[in-house]
């Protein structure tokens, strides 16, 4: 579609219909009747009122009659962003989770794990996970892999072939006691560190110290190196449960607190997201927001384990960047609309403990799994909401799809943005992967797949 008034993007798609995103003031913002359009390289052109169809007609040079109407059920919101999730773990997803943390990694984690230097193994797993989160509506995923980089580098493939944004992180540990099997050395760990480097337009690598407990200081300060020279984005845990923050006390004496530990090696920037954080102090709240460093918050699996409840809402009264993540295998739900019920839950838990907490509000959470997931892993400037000039990366959501586990009751009422958005409020609570009709990573749609691969 060519125009005539000198804009240099060529318009591949134009739909009209409801478009609900989060900005920067906004948790939720419903956009009635929206027309928007999605350049041929995938970013969106432009999102305006429907009155202003015969002026953007003009001056993007595209036929009213080529454009993609959505259902009145229908409307496009944002992919979802799951900002911590270990691909290698999908296998045994709610396998034990009467277990405590440290000891189910060692029974279910490290021996699976360590089957990755497989890489048909790896190329069977890593297949389905990466499907079965793009099916849930999860665009952008943030992974953990496992030590072993040519499987790490498989990862990023599936991920780029398959469309979904990834940061991928070969995980980094020269430490394991319970389980000397699965370790490298310090050395090995930077070599290999440095060798995964992705060429995948959209897998960028991230430095992955597993966490604390299972990395040297050494290792850790090479880590944290590495990352500074190279501009990469960093990814670990941290006060998951009180067990671990005893044991890296122990092993890092010196640190005045678990934050401290990350801080020293130069592990805390702008473009770390630490998995977690259910028993940080607000001294070291205010050291993430000083430094930049976002948390990702894991409701499923921090109630799974028993390991803690994250205050989100004193998170974001020391305004450090947050997401949601589904931590599987700890959380049994490879879903972030799961992450966003479990972390209303988990609000609403805290608030039974004291009345006077303030409960999240279902705005605030999906601006979290959304707007907040980009920009806890610093992607805001490309995804997260419909900003113009941003990759289109959307999920068309229609909330009575066939065989769909929703039953409209009645008939809607007068469509005013109140209305809409408590329809649409109810309805999200009840949907699930069936109600995701078509997902869209750059402007490509992904899901219903393509070119389906063999499993």
């Amino acid at each position: 579609m060519a125009n005539s008034n000198g804009y240099t993007a060529e318009i591949m798609r134009v739909y009209r219909g409801t478009c609900i995103h989060s900005t920067q003031h906004t948790a939720v913002e419903i956009l009635e009747d929206a027309l928007l359009g999605v350049d041929v390289k995938g970013k969106i052109a432009f999102i305006e009122k429907d009155s202003e169809l015969d002026g953007l007609s003009e001056k993007f040079g595209f036929s009213p009659s080529e454009i993609t109407q959505l259902a009145q059920h229908e409307f496009f919101m944002p992919g979802m962003v799951d900002t911590h999730i270990h691909a290698s773990q999908y296998s045994y997803a709610g396998t034990a989770l009467d277990m405590p943390l440290m000891q189910w990694l060692c029974t279910y984690t490290f021996p699976v794990e360590s089957r990755f230097k497989d890489l048909e193994f790896a190329q069977r797993v890593y297949t389905k996970v990466v499907k079965r989160t793009l099916r849930n509506g999860t665009t952008t995923a943030c992974y953990h892999a496992t030590i072993h980089t040519d499987a790490t580098l498989l990862l990023g493939q599936i991920a780029n072939d398959l469309g979904q944004r990834a940061l991928v992180g070969k995980v980094c540990m020269d430490r394991n006691n319970p389980a000397k099997y699965y370790k490298e050395t310090c050395q090995e760990s930077q070599e290999e560190t440095c060798r995964w480097v992705p060429a995948y337009p959209l897998v960028k690598p991230v430095v992955t110290p597993r966490f604390a407990p299972t990395c040297t200081g050494a290792l850790l300060g090479q880590l944290g190196a590495i990352a500074k020279n190279n501009n990469l984005h960093i990814q670990s845990h941290i006060s998951e449960n009180a067990e671990e923050i005893k044991l890296v006390k122990d092993l890092f004496p010196e640190s005045k607190s678990y934050t401290d530990v990350y801080h020293k090696h130069n592990l805390l920037t702008d473009k770390t997201v630490m998995a977690h954080g259910c028993h940080l102090t607000d001294e070291e709240l205010t050291l993430f927001r000083e430094t930049g460093t976002s948390l990702s918050h894991c409701p499923n699996s921090n109630i799974s384990l028993c390991s803690g409840v994250l205050n989100v809402r004193n998170v974001l009264n020391h305004k450090v960047k947050l997401g949601l993540g589904t931590d599987v295998a700890g959380g049994y739900s490879a879903s972030i609309l799961d992450a966003l019920r479990r972390a209303l839950d988990s609000s609403k838990i805290l608030t039974i403990q004291d009345p006077g907490h303030e409960t999240l509000t279902f705005e605030e959470a999906f601006r979290i799994a959304t707007l907040g997931g980009s920009q806890a892993l610093s992607l805001d400037d490309q995804t997260g909401n419909f900003e113009v000039g941003k990759d289109f990366d959307a999920l068309r959501v229609n909330v009575t799809a066939p065989g769909g586990p929703i039953d409209l009751i009645q008939s809607d009422g007068p469509k005013v943005a109140l209305n809409l958005f408590n329809h649409i409020y109810s309805q999200m609570n009840k949907s699930d992967d069936r109600n995701i009709v078509e997902v869209f990573v750059a402007g490509r749609k992904v899901v219903p797949f393509t070119e389906p691969k063999p499993e």
